[in-house]
């Protein structure tokens, strides 16, 4: 099981989801009148690494002091931890479909990812400024939609909750430098982490067996019935164009003109638009005998010249997960002391 490659980027999306909350932050400088006379965005950045990274940028020389523009804002992940609070069966799975594809998922693990973010501000102003657009909006958590996982279109509100603020009143060097507050917010994002996606090749059940006993006692009694279900199309999925019709009829007429009924049985369900009808007799070589409305269809006119399809065995066997289908009923009578196997598909 460990070994197998997968990457979601779960905890990289959750730490840019994090970060893009506080991306448009600004202050405001007013005078002495309340005219705005500065208007500054803060600068956001992933820390501490950055930092230097961008200090290296700035001046390659890293003996010679390169000052931090204040106001700005960091953040980093601080922690990752099992939450047991939100855990759901290990074992548990579901199944989701995506392109006509179905693909199996065992339930995602809940895991709680620390989040710290630093206001750096040289005046207390600014600080306040920025405090008051963020608290607002944590009473105590704030959610965020994050598409979790791309293949699957799974998308869940992660929540984001503010566990507490800390203020530090610290300096850039000795006494003579200058002032820098430090608001530190540490909050925790509840999110999910996915295993690997297995893709489902048994998809859509095609088959049901059931077999009914004469006691509840299946090793001494004899089985009795044996119930088989598979899946009926309601579409035409191979489009054969079988037949066509060689004149209109209204929603209830039962006899119906062909071309040629050569290619036709009794028995068979044709379609014609989107009514399945099923062949009843065959009373000459131009024409069909049916039954209208078959399989909980809507009798409808249809017009000269409209094509037949047959329904058929291949037409079942290329029901998508998402298509509106019907059930193949069948029943065998059986007097023996075997048993089906579902691994094997056979009588042992």
């Amino acid at each position: 099981m460990l070994g197998s490659y997968f990457y979601h980027e779960i905890i990289r999306k959750t730490i840019i989801g994090f970060g893009t909350l506080f991306n448009g932050i600004s202050i405001k400088h007013k005078d002495n009148d309340g005219k705005v006379i500065n208007d500054q965005k803060v600068a956001l950045a992933y820390g501490p690494a950055q930092k230097f990274l961008a200090r290296i940028e700035q001046q390659a020389n890293l003996n010679k002091a390169v000052q931090i523009t204040l106001p700005r804002m960091s953040f980093e992940m601080t922690s990752l931890e099992y939450d047991s609070s939100r855990k759901a069966g290990i074992t548990q799975t579901f199944k989701s479909v995506t392109n006509s594809q179905m693909k199996k998922v065992y339930m995602p693990v809940p895991y709680n990812i620390g989040f710290q973010l630093n206001i750096f501000c040289k005046l207390n102003d600014d600080a306040l400024q920025i405090i008051e657009q963020i608290l607002p909006y944590f009473q105590p958590a704030f959610n965020i939609t994050i598409n979790l996982v791309d293949s699957i279109g799974e998308k869940r509100d992660v929540p984001i909750v503010l566990n507490g603020i800390s203020m530090q009143d610290d300096y850039e060097g000795d006494f003579s430098s200058r002032r820098a507050l430090i608001y530190t917010l540490n909050f925790t994002a509840k999110t999910y982490l996915f295993g690997g996606i297995a893709d489902s090749p048994e998809g859509l059940i095609k088959k049901v067996t059931v077999d009914t006993y004469a006691s509840t006692n299946t090793r001494t009694a004899t089985r009795q019935m044996r119930y088989i279900v598979t899946p009926k199309a309601k579409k035409d999925y191979t489009n054969d164009q079988t037949g066509d019709l060689t004149a209109t009829i209204n929603d209830s007429e039962p006899l119906i003109a062909v071309v040629d009924s050569s290619g036709f049985e009794v028995g068979n369900r044709i379609i014609i638009d989107n009514e399945i009808m099923y062949v009843e007799a065959i009373p000459s070589s131009t024409q069909l005998y049916v039954e209208r409305g078959y399989d909980s269809t809507v009798k409808a006119t249809h017009l000269k010249d409209a094509v037949i399809n047959l329904l058929t065995t291949a037409d079942d066997a290329l029901i998508e997960p998402d298509d509106d289908f019907g059930f193949n009923e069948s029943f065998e009578y059986l007097g023996d002391s075997k048993a089906y196997s579902p691994t094997r598909q056979i009588d042992v």
